[in-house]
Order: C-alpha cells, then structure tokens, then sequence
C-alpha cells in the first residue's frame, strides 16, 4: 500500500488554511535580488587567489580590489531591495542612501585598482574603473531619486503615512524572523496570513491617507504588542516545544487578525459612505443648474 512520504522538512497537508481563508501566499513577492546580482560577488574570489604568488603589493591590492568588489555587491542587494519595497508602495519616501549609486562607485574603485595591479598606470586603469561604472548603471539602474505619493495630498500627509507603514513593515519583518527560531512552519505559515491582512490595512491607508488617523493604533500599538508577543512565543516554543503556548498565541493571531480586517472593512466602508456623499451632493448641484441625472447615470 502506498504511504505518503513525511519528513521535517515536507510539507504538511494540514498546513493548507482553512476553506475560505486567504492563502498565506496571497501577496507572495519575487526575491528582487537575482542571479544577475548575486554573481556580482564572484569576481572578487579568483581575483585573489590569483594574486597569491604576486608578492606582498600584488597580494595587498588584489584584497584591496576584492573588499569593494565585494562590498558593491553587498551594496547593490540592498539597493534592489530598497528599490522594489519603494516601486510595491504607493506612497513612499525615496531611500534615504542610494545604494546602487554607491555600488557602482565601488565596484567601478575595485576595477581600477585591479587593472592597476595588472598595468601600473593611470590612464588604462581609470578606463577600465569607468567603463566598469557605466556597465553597472546600464545593468541595474540607479535608485529612486523622488518621494511618490497621490495626487492631491500634501506633502505632510504622505510623510506621516510613509513613516506609518514604514514602522509597521520593520515590526512585520521582526515578527518573521522571530518566528523562524521557533521552527514551526505551520506557525509560520499562520504568521503569513495574519501579515497578509496587515498590509490590506497598510494598502487601504496608502490609497487614502485620510484614514491614517483611524489606523495608526493597528499599525503602531498593536503590532508592536504582536511582535513583543511573537518574540516571547518563539523563545518558549523554541526550548520548551510547549504546546499551551503554541494554543495561547495561535489564539491571538486569530483575533488580532479579526480586529485587523475589521478595521480595513470599516475604513472602505466610510470610504464609499464619502463617495456617495460626494455624488448626492455633486447630483443635487447640477439639478440646481438645469441638468438632470438620472441615478442610472451613475457608474
């Protein structure tokens, strides 16, 4: 008879969510840092072994070349990262350090000093720093240079909101590694969905920062208790494999989640309310001014 392989690290068939319940991959992203990025630190490793039998200023400028090689690469992570965060939000601050710009820097410095340890010089090796910086601009861009936000809210407001979901994306990010010390993955998995409905909340604001007012105790008190919470819950859990502490806190997950979608169902609520004041008062105007609309009119 047949038996279904199982294992610690197979999947679960229990670990699916419940029928009707939102898949915790429901807002999955793809990993902004690619392949392409990825081998940008491999240039750094044969480049000193090969400066191993180059006596000590050989050996010295080949580490030398491979640190900002290296530190490029590192720089240019983060960048894309900072990047694709920016271009996922609707309203967003551009990232305070440009790091792919910096990265090119980098990586345009290693290039310099390892064409000098092949061509003592100045000329080549500045050529070569060069054209290594402009192929790194043309391959990956540059960062966001300008904040986005909706037309016709001030400036202020989209700070406020972008320093909001800022804070509330850093405690999401904490709970997430929190959680990974506990080595549960249906845990994790039940952390996804509860962050799935987080960010409809974060999405409803960034459409209207009119509604930050009413979230800002979910985004900022709550979520911060929701961290300390998954903290304590993945230390216990972690050692002990307590199996009322796993109950306790998949217990507050669900009713936080259900205040959390609550309050995104109240906030689009008001929000057609606003709406269709909004079109009674502009109907009611232009009857006053001789043209009529009929309510089919309205779309």
């Amino acid at each position: 008879m047949a038996k279904r392989f199982g294992g610690k690290f197979s999947p679960d068939p229990t670990d699916a969510p419940a029928t009707g319940d939102r898949p915790a991959f429901d807002r999955a992203k793809v990993d902004p840092v690619g392949a392409r990025a990825n081998l940008m630190f491999v240039p750094a490793v044969p480049m000193v072994f090969l400066a191993l039998n180059d006596g000590a200023a050989g050996l010295v400028t080949a580490l030398v070349s491979a640190g900002f090689l290296t530190g490029g690469a590192v720089m240019l992570r983060e960048g894309l990262k900072a990047e694709a965060a920016y271009h996922a939000r609707k309203v967003a601050r551009r990232p305070a350090l440009p790091r792919k710009i910096i990265a090119a820097f980098l990586v345009g410095f290693g290039i310099t000093l390892a064409a000098y340890r092949s061509d003592p010089g100045i000329i080549a090796p500045l050529l070569y720093g060069l054209a290594a910086f402009g192929l790194h601009f043309a391959a990956f861009g540059i960062d966001p240079l300008t904040s986005k936000g909706l037309e016709g809210v001030d400036s202020f407001q989209q700070d406020r909101v972008a320093r909001v979901v800022d804070g509330a994306e850093e405690l999401l990010t904490d709970m997430r590694d929190a959680m990974k010390r506990a080595e549960d993955r249906k845990m994790e998995l039940r952390l996804d969905q509860f962050q799935t409905t987080v960010r409809d909340l974060i999405q409803t604001v960034e459409e209207d920062p009119r509604d930050l007012t009413a979230a800002r105790k979910y985004l900022g008190v709550y979520l911060i208790g929701a961290r300390d919470a998954t903290v304590k819950f993945a230390d216990i859990y972690g050692r002990s494999r307590d199996a009322q502490a796993r109950t306790d806190y998949a217990a507050l997950l669900d009713d936080l989640e259900e205040n959390f979608a609550a309050r995104t169902r109240k906030l689009l609520t008001e929000d057609r309310t606003d709406l269709t004041i909004e079109i009674d008062v502009l109907r009611d105007r232009l009857q006053r001014e001789g043209v009529r609309v009929s309510p089919a009119d309205d779309v």
